[in-house]
């Protein structure tokens, strides 16, 4: 956990919620990285690799899915800023090793960029959340044991803070 110990913003001095002024923050580039895994049955993901899933080409809804959702995020997230995004990235990989649950996963990591007064966190996650959410829909018929972890913040750039990166869970554990 990060030492350092921020003022939530996002309430007024009255304790109600509210949206950040940023008119005063200079606009940057921000970049912003999210991931997220689908676990799911090795079969399931065989017919996805096939294209036998009955819904169409899965990766590539999901992949549009997540674009979609970044450019909407302001729509869904209360006190979240409208953002003229520069590019929104979708990258697809397959987690082979089965858990304990003998499930294999798929693994999305999503991207968002932008040049303005406020970061992009918001929507490189709510993009992750959308791509895993879009692959459950169209696999749920043939796997409703399907599941989503591990959504996070991978990497922040940009705005006063700079550079953040989550760090691995094998270097948390050393020191």
């Amino acid at each position: 956990m990060n030492e350092k110990t921020e003022t939530l913003t996002h309430f007024s001095e009255s304790g109600r919620a509210r949206m950040v002024d940023v008119s005063e923050k200079l606009s940057t580039q921000r970049i912003a990285v999210a991931s997220g895994v689908l676990r799911l049955q090795l079969a399931t993901l065989e017919r996805i690799r096939a294209g036998k899933i009955a819904k169409g080409d899965v990766l590539t809804v999901a992949d549009v899915a997540a674009v979609m959702a970044a450019k909407r995020t302001s729509d869904v997230i209360p006190m979240c800023h409208s953002l003229a995004l520069t590019g929104v990235d979708v990258e697809f990989s397959e987690i082979l090793e089965p858990d304990d649950d003998g499930c294999v996963g798929i693994k999305v990591v999503t991207s968002a960029r932008c040049v303005g007064q406020t970061g992009v966190e918001m929507e490189a996650l709510t993009a992750a959340s959308v791509a895993l959410l879009t692959l459950y829909d169209m696999c749920k018929a043939i796997d409703r044991g399907m599941r989503i972890e591990n959504i996070q913040l991978d990497e922040k750039q940009g705005g006063k803070s700079g550079l953040w990166q989550r760090q691995p869970a094998s270097a948390k554990a050393v020191g």
